[in-house]
């Protein structure tokens, strides 16, 4: 029986694992939102597919899809994936999903953070988001994970990375923005952040990449590859729009050291061509009074920087972009001991994220 916990996993041991520890399996959701992905969805459901194909070969893949998608997802998936119906508005588990702690005896609970669709009534990307936050409390009841009621923050799981031994990282853009808590300084912040996920210090960015619609997660700058160790993306050309926001986060990053007292050890990965929608791809997105606005005029983030680490493997975008090739190599520098996969997300990309914005990770007890 799944039952709310009346403490704080701080309190109870529990901690936020590193990405890159061993996880039980991953969850994913399905896409179906037409004024977010183009054509029906299906080109970014195909996307979807071949994300949750890379990663079954390493681990095991939840997938929540709609009633009316249920059969339709079933046949696209491989056998060995799971699909589950959970009703979703749309498809970011990575923000919408829960966050998973874990203590040292083999227990694994939940984080049920609050979820406003990244900005609320008046920022929000989409209304309503109803079905959203009833996703987190699906998602115990499936794995029989107690639940901790962190429903004092808002809080998206792209908002932060962390090093499974005391370090986050995250931006002021997203966790100061008035549209997430306006009612909580920074102090505060970080007293949530170390209650719920047993953080001994934040270390703050000012700001994510320029046009991110989630207001600046982090996720699409900075990761952790293992403990004192991160990974940036990077342009060396000064017109580049994202030229400032990634060169002042490296110059901060090089000044800071971990919870433990380590400087870090930062790897940097060039960033592709940034993508935009054809003409023709922009009018196969329905438009609603609610809706963000995806125009052949607006340009969408494209970064490595936010893939996925799984057990023994590291799924990583591909755009069919000369540096697809030098980033393969670059992550095989730095997980060698991980089989690299891209995977082409273009797609995803467009709809405003990318594999590691998909995905949630439930940690091994």
């Amino acid at each position: 029986m799944v039952s709310t916990i009346d403490s704080k996993p701080k309190i109870d041991g529990f901690r936020m694992p590193g990405e890159f520890e061993q996880h039980l399996g991953t969850w994913m959701l399905w896409p179906t939102r037409t004024d977010t992905w183009r054509s029906g969805a299906k080109p970014a459901q195909k996307a979807y597919v071949e994300v949750a194909k890379s990663i079954s070969r390493f681990e095991p893949v939840t997938i929540g899809v709609t009633s009316n998608q249920f059969e339709h997802a079933r046949a696209l998936l491989p056998k060995n994936i799971r699909v589950v119906e959970i009703s979703s508005n749309d498809a970011w588990m990575r923000d919408i999903g829960p966050t998973f702690v874990k203590n040292d005896k083999g227990e694994v609970r939940g984080i049920d953070w609050t979820f406003n669709a990244w900005g609320g009534l008046d920022e929000g990307l989409y209304f309503p988001w109803d079905q959203d936050s009833l996703v987190k409390p699906k998602v115990f009841e499936i794995a029989q994970t107690h639940r901790y009621d962190a429903s004092d923050i808002v809080l998206e799981g792209g908002a932060i990375t962390v090093d499974g031994e005391g370090t986050l990282i995250t931006t002021e853009q997203c966790l100061l923005n008035p549209n997430r808590n306006p009612h909580l300084s920074k102090l505060d912040v970080e007293k949530k952040l170390s209650d719920y996920l047993n953080i001994d210090k934040v270390i703050w960015l000012k700001d994510g990449l320029v046009g991110d619609e989630t207001d600046g997660h982090v996720d699409e700058v900075v990761f952790f590859a293992r403990p004192g160790e991160l990974v940036i993306g990077w342009t060396d050309d000064p017109n580049h729009p994202q030229y400032n926001v990634l060169h002042q986060a490296y110059e901060q990053l090089t000044k800071e050291t971990d919870a433990k007292g380590r400087k870090f050890k930062i790897h940097k990965i060039q960033l592709p061509e940034q993508i935009s929608l054809s003409e023709e791809e922009s009018q196969e997105i329905d438009v609603t009074a609610s809706s963000y606005n995806r125009s052949s005029d607006d340009t969408f983030i494209a970064t490595y920087i936010n893939c996925y680490l799984c057990n023994g493997g590291v799924v990583i975008p591909a755009f069919n972009d000369p540096h697809d090739e030098i980033a393969i190599n670059t992550f095989k520098e730095i997980f060698p001991d991980r089989e690299i996969v891209p995977v082409y997300t273009r797609e995803i990309s467009v709809g405003g994220g990318n594999i590691h914005c998909i995905t949630q990770q439930q940690p091994l007890p």
